[in-house]
């Protein structure tokens, strides 16, 4: 990866990160933490990783992106809009009644959503079952699923690993979004599912663990796993809640509220501003 194409990753993160605090602001409801935190990540998967077309969303060689922590749809939305799927303009009209941007992704109203999710625990098992339709019909795109690290205490994630090296699915990378905070807490002490790289080893998977906002990690990662044959890869990315945002960062009260006017407008500031600071250097 160049400094020039590092600086581009860096920009677009901003602005799916405005794109978050712009949808919730507006909806006064909404999921900005794990939206935030996540970001990176988005950024990286719909601008350097996914074989998609924007033009053609339902193109049927794509790779597919499963959002299994449905309710952090804010961060996907914004990283469709960001990549032509739909006006950017309409993020601000997230949970409106008649908007086609609800809380949760839906794959019959949003251009560029493969699965309709909300329901923790499901969204792998999807991906698990696109996977496997690749295999069988012989199609050469890939499956990834994010997942949350309060999410993967649901007991149908680990059947859906369990079934993801059964069938050899290394056409699959799953990717839990360890930022170590969920609604209630502390993922520890709500209910510790640590060692997370330890256990999805032991159910057949290649790990990696990386930092979830290092894009040369992030890409490092991504590449190896295309390398690994014979059974499924996973990446646990270390994250900050609320990344980007500085009163929102490790904060587990940012789970599932939206800023007030002058929370969003100190924000909006502080993102402008580090867009500016990279758009500079």
């Amino acid at each position: 990866m160049t400094s020039q194409e590092k600086k581009q990753l860096e920009g677009m993160a901003c602005k799916v990160r405005m794109g978050v605090i712009e949808s919730t602001h507006a909806a006064k409801c909404g999921h900005p933490g794990g939206s935030l935190s996540a970001a990176d990540m988005f950024t990286y998967l719909y601008f350097r990783e996914l074989n998609v077309d924007p033009k053609n969303p339902k193109w049927e060689d794509r790779d597919r992106f499963v959002l299994s922590k449905g309710h952090t749809a804010p961060g996907l939305y914004a990283a469709l809009a960001n990549r032509g799927f739909f006006p950017v303009e309409d993020l601000v009209t997230l949970r409106k009644a008649g908007s086609y941007l609800q809380g949760h992704p839906n794959m019959n109203s949003v251009p560029g959503v493969d699965m309709s999710t909300g329901s923790l625990g499901q969204g792998i098992s999807c991906a698990c079952g696109m996977a496997l339709s690749g295999k069988l019909r012989k199609k050469d795109y890939r499956v990834y699923t994010l997942l949350g690290d309060g999410e993967i205490q649901e007991g149908q994630v680990w059947e859906a690993c369990m079934l993801a090296a059964h069938y050899h699915l290394d056409n699959l990378v799953v990717i839990v979004d360890n930022n170590g905070l969920q609604i209630d807490g502390e993922v520890a002490k709500v209910m510790s599912p640590y060692p997370i790289d330890e256990k999805l080893a032991a159910f057949g998977f290649h790990v990696q663990t990386i930092d979830g906002h290092d894009f040369e990690a992030i890409e490092a990662a991504l590449n190896t796993a295309r390398t690994v044959k014979g059974r499924p890869s996973a990446i646990v990315m270390k994250t900050v809640k609320g990344k980007g945002v500085s009163f929102m960062e490790n904060n587990a009260g940012w789970h599932g509220v939206a800023p007030n006017d002058g929370q969003y407008d100190q924000a909006m500031a502080e993102l402008k501003a580090r867009l500016t600071e990279v758009e500079g250097m």
